[in-house]
């Protein structure tokens, strides 16, 4: 060792040197570690779908429900429905019932299902296929079909819904002279014992649209009265509507409803 310690300081300055390496070879190895483990956990985690991914895919799974669920969800054996307060003359509305006399063959060919003209309509915007079922009230008194256009995407509905909203579609023809009604659903025809109950000449008719789908209903008399405007009957008007909308907003639901947010299981590659 020299006098004047030169050996000495070269020696602590290289030991402190090691040491420097060591502590940044340290922390170079626990980032490198939490950066691997990082990586696993993301791999094992469930996958995070992004807010268009999860769009596309509620999208896809509303679209697809005609196919999946089976026709007695889509139409139940019963819908209640009420009817209001006022046109009771009462406090309180009153809960009724429509219930379900039958589930009619998918028709592939939409134009066979409805109208001439929404024929056309649909047949524009791309229409898959057309559901219908169709419902009387609780004493028999009216007769519904509702009518359930299965359109490409929302877009192709909306359009499709626009196109049967127009005033020149009004279908006044379908029942001769007494009001205008808007093109839509046909009424399903039965044969049978109760073909006469439910051969009805339409009184009423509306659309809307829900998702992918083109919601569409026609309601009469069941009891074959004269073929007066139901307009001219307060009560029957009040109470043939609410049957047919408490039915169509049922069926619209159905089908329509958002469904959960979509999550991927947690298992590796999902």
């Amino acid at each position: 060792m020299y006098a004047d310690g030169t050996n000495g300081g070269r020696g602590r300055r290289a030991g402190r040197g090691r040491r420097g390496v060591a502590i940044l070879a340290l922390i170079l190895g626990i980032t490198g570690f939490a950066f691997s483990m990082t990586a696993v956990a993301i791999q094992l985690l469930p996958r995070q779908f992004t807010a268009g991914e999860q769009r596309q895919i509620e999208a896809w799974e509303v679209m697809r429900r005609w196919q999946t669920l089976p026709a007695g969800r889509i139409f139940p054996a019963s819908v209640s429905y009420q009817l209001s307060a006022t046109v009771l003359e009462d406090t309180a509305p009153l809960d009724l019932d429509a219930l379900r006399v039958s589930i009619a063959p998918q028709e592939s060919d939409c134009a066979k299902a409805v109208t001439s003209l929404a024929g056309e309509v649909l047949r524009k915007d791309g229409c898959e296929a057309v559901l219908r079922a169709t419902y009387i009230d609780a004493t028999r008194s009216y007769v519904m079909t509702i009518g359930v256009a299965v359109l490409p995407n929302d877009a192709a509905a909306a359009s499709a819904g626009n196109g049967l909203s127009q005033p020149r579609l009004a279908a006044a023809h379908e029942i001769g002279d007494i009001g205008r009604l808007q093109a839509g659903v046909l009424v399903v025809r039965f044969a049978g014992a109760g073909a006469r109950l439910y051969d009805y000449s339409r009184q009423i008719s509306d659309s809307f649209t829900a998702g992918p789908y083109v919601v569409m209903y026609a309601a009469g008399y069941s009891d074959s009265r004269p073929r007066v405007p139901v307009s001219e009957d307060r009560y029957s008007d009040e109470e043939m509507t609410s049957m047919a909308a408490g039915v169509a907003r049922s069926v619209a639901n159905t089908l329509a409803v958002r469904p959960a947010p979509p999550h991927c299981p947690g298992a590796p590659g999902c």
